[in-house]
Parts: C-alpha cells; structure tokens; sequence
C-alpha cells in the first residue's frame, strides 16, 4: 500500500508498507542507523529477505516499509528507500490446539487460509497442532494461480493444507474447490476481503470484532472471537441430533403395545386389551417428562470421535425405525399381553367369551396391559440414554431430568391404578402389586437387549451396525 505525503517543507513523500519480499525488490536502498542513506545491492537485499525469513519462522507477522521523495502524483514502483520491518506477534488462543485436536477426532478438516508469508504460516500452523512437517501441505497465492483444476483437486485431498499470500479472490476460489469435491465448507474470518467467501460457504462465521461488511455476510457471529466457540457448537448440534433420535426412538416403542391391541381385537375377537383412553394416558401423559427429559442428556464419549454425518442423513432412519418397532415395541406389547392374559386367565375367562366395559375382570386386565406397558417404558427411557456407549457409564444421576420423568411416570400410574376418580375416567381397577411385578422381568429384557446391541456396535459387528446403528 502506498501514501503520498506533503512535508511541512512542501516536498512529496510516499512511504510504502507491504509484503517484505514485494518491499526489499522495490528498494534500491536502505537508511541506516545513523541516519545515512546507502546503496542496496542484490546482496544486501537477500540478506534483508533472509531476515525476514529468520523472523518469520518464529511466527511473527511482518511488514516491510519504505519510502522515496517524488516530484508528481502518481504510483512508484521502485527507487524506494528501504526503512525496515515490523514484526507483529498475535500468539493463537491457548486453547486452539485443543480445538483443531477435537476437529481431527471428529473427522472435520480444518484448512488455514491466511495472506501471510508461506514461513509465517507454516510457524502458526505447527504452533496449533494444525500438521507436522511431514504432512503439511502449502500452497500459495502464485501456486493457486497456476495449477491446474485436476492439480488443486489431488493436493486438497492432503488431510492438513495451508493457503499463504492469498487474495480475497482466491479465497472465494478455495471454498468453491472444497465445495466441488463435495464438502462441507465452512468459512471464519474477520475482514471486508474475507466476506465474499464466508458470504459462498455453506456456513459463513464471522468474528464479532470484525468489519460490518463481514458480519452482514455471515450465517453466524462469534462474540468472544474464539475459534474453539464452533468446535463447542459442533458438539452441541452433534448432541442435540442424538438427543432427538433418543427422544424418537423412545416414543414410537410404545406404539406397537398400542397398535397390537386393536389388531388382536379385530382378529381374534379379544376384549380390547388397551382403549383409547388409556393410550392417550401414555402418549399425553407418562410418556410426555421423560421424553423431554431426553433433550437434556449431554453427549456421549465418542460424540467428537464419530466422523460427520452424510448430507443425506435422515432423522428417521431404517435401523431407528427397526429397533423402536422390532426390538423395542415387541417386548413391551408381550409384557402387556401377558400380564393381561395373566389377570383374565385367573379370574375364570375362556378365549371368545366377551367382557363388558364394566366387568371388573375387564377392568383389571387393561390395567395390567397399561402398567406393564408404562414399567417397560421405564427401562426404555434408560435404554435410550446412550445410542452406543452402555448406560451404566451415563451415572444415574447425570441427567436428573430423567429421574423427575421416570417419578412422574409413577405418579401417573399410580393414580390412574388407585385413585377412585380416575378409575372411573380411566375405566381402570385397583390392581393387585404381583401383576405389577409381573412386568418387571420384561423390563429388564428391555434393558439388557438394547445394551446388547450397544455391546456389538462398540465391537463393530457387521450386521448389527447395518440394521441397528441408529
């Protein structure tokens, strides 16, 4: 960048700040310590550029400066008097290591697009845990230019790249290389050079002290400036896509104890072993706290250690769907029906014979299906917790919202079982405390499959992580 200056003499200046290897070219000499201006030959400008080099190795940042004394306005391209370097020194977040060491477990390339010297960048890039010298790949403002599409597509294949002197041109030409190879890209930055690419990326950040221009462009804001604040909201999005899936897979298990009863009662002539009032019990009722409850679980262990999900993932996938419907659903509908056989089966009941709403036989045996059903929920609620880790690893009291769930779950049966009123809205009966016990093994069935299946998927057996890996 150049400035003219007038003098309090009246004469015309124009100092000079840029790139030390663009400056030093520029410069046919230099000012000394005294005061003195000197020749610069091609030596002495190569031992200046060798400085440079020394100090940008250290991770500073530098600017040459120069000036000349003009005679007319216009630009000047050499004949400049070299005046020094400035060496800026902006140390990374103590902790941005960490977080590029999160983005790697995570299977998130983290790529460094910076207008600095290729040394300077270099420097900053091991400081971070960004590469080593062994994988690092740099590639230049001059070297983007001139390769070649097929080129840039192999070299972006290198797990760690760094862009050095590149122009805000070439990085809007960097997010849309990355986006034609089929990536994600997300794009940080602070200045007006930096907006259209973080205006092109599928996720713009900007920093909260940056330009207007650059927040405006933005799909996101950081207001503490800390690149490890989108490593936290990786996590977190991560966290509440499980928890949603926790939350999915919990409430469509009782569907099949709801379903089955009406196709039993069609088929085989049963009395209905579940009304309708009962079902909206669960589904508006006990099932309402813990499945909420599910949203406040944090993440699993491995939540930054699992590789992104597909763009096409859905949320309701085939294995979610087989292990609420076929897994799930199933035990809690033969834990139902078996404590409702149970009750009919002791109280004196044939297949065929018909119960009215009102027969306290009747009454007792849907009670039995509903509270095996809720007991199996129970489990179901700390079966999903955890997709692959075991629950037990969770500690019972991490997640007290749970805890709340599961009581309210009881209240909730215990007053539709016991209480008067509800009996007669419920069309339900005081039940015997064995039958509840009944269902209890049913609910430790629950438990132990869907730990099972979080066993095998942490062994990476083939069929179950096709099927049940949800």
């Amino acid at each position: 960048m150049e400035v003219i200056c007038r003098t309090p003499e009246g004469k015309l200046e124009v100092y000079l700040k840029g790139a030390p290897e663009v400056v030093v070219k520029m410069c046919s000499s230099s000012l000394d310590s005294g005061g003195g201006i000197r020749n610069l030959d091609e030596t002495e400008q190569q031992e200046l550029l060798n400085r440079h080099l020394s100090l940008a190795k250290k991770g500073e940042r530098i600017i040459a400066l120069a000036y000349r004394q003009i005679e007319e306005l216009r630009e000047y391209t050499g004949d400049f008097i070299f005046l020094g370097f400035i060496g800026i020194v902006d140390p990374p977040r103590p902790e941005a290591r960490e977080a590029i060491a999160k983005c790697h477990t995570a299977g998130i390339k983290v790529v460094m697009i910076t207008g600095d010297h290729p040394v300077t960048a270099e420097s900053i890039a091991k400081d971070v845990g960004l590469a080593n010298s062994g994988n690092l790949e740099i590639i230049t403002g001059n070297e983007l230019a001139t390769l070649s599409r097929a080129d840039l597509a192999s070299r972006l294949k290198n797990p760690s790249i760094v862009f050095a002197r590149t122009s805000p041109v070439q990085k809007l030409k960097i997010v849309q290389l990355f986006q034609a190879e089929g990536e994600i890209v997300t794009m940080t930055g602070d200045g007006v050079n930096d907006a259209p690419a973080i205006k092109n990326a599928d996720m713009g950040v900007a920093m909260g002290s940056g330009t207007d221009v650059a927040r405006e462009a933005a799909d996101m804001v950081l207001l503490d400036d800390n690149f490890a604040t989108i490593v936290n909201a990786v996590e977190e999005g991560r966290t509440v896509f499980d928890n949603i899936k926790k939350f999915i897979v919990y409430i469509l298990a009782s569907n099949i104890p709801e379903i089955l009863p009406f196709i039993a009662f069609v088929l085989f002539a049963l009395p209905l072993p579940m009304p309708v009032q009962l079902i909206l019990a669960i589904d508006l009722g006990t099932d309402m706290l813990p499945a909420i409850a599910l949203g406040k679980e944090k993440g699993e262990g491995d939540i930054m250690k699992r590789p992104p999900r597909a763009r096409e993932e859905k949320l309701l996938t085939p294995p979610l769907l087989f292990t609420a419907y076929a897994v799930k659903g199933p035990v809690e509908a033969i834990a139902g029906f078996f404590c409702y056989f149970a009750v009919l089966f002791e109280g004196g009941w044939r297949f065929g014979e018909q119960l009215a709403n009102n027969n306290p036989l009747y009454m007792q045996s849907i009670t039995a299906f509903f509270s095996a059903v809720i007991i199996c929920q129970i489990a179901n609620v700390f079966a999903s917790r955890t997709r692959y880790q075991s629950v037990f690893s969770m500690g019972l009291f991490s997640n007290r919202m749970v805890l709340i769930g599961i009581a309210s779950e009881i209240l909730i049966l215990a007053f539709i079982i016991w209480n008067p009123s509800a009996n007669l809205i419920f069309n339900t009966s005081p039940l015997d405390l064995r039958y509840l016990l009944i269902a209890v093994p049913f609910a430790i069935l629950l438990l132990g499959i869907d730990e099972l299946r979080k066993y095998l998927l942490r062994r990476n057996v083939s069929w179950v992580t096709r099927y049940l890996k949800w």
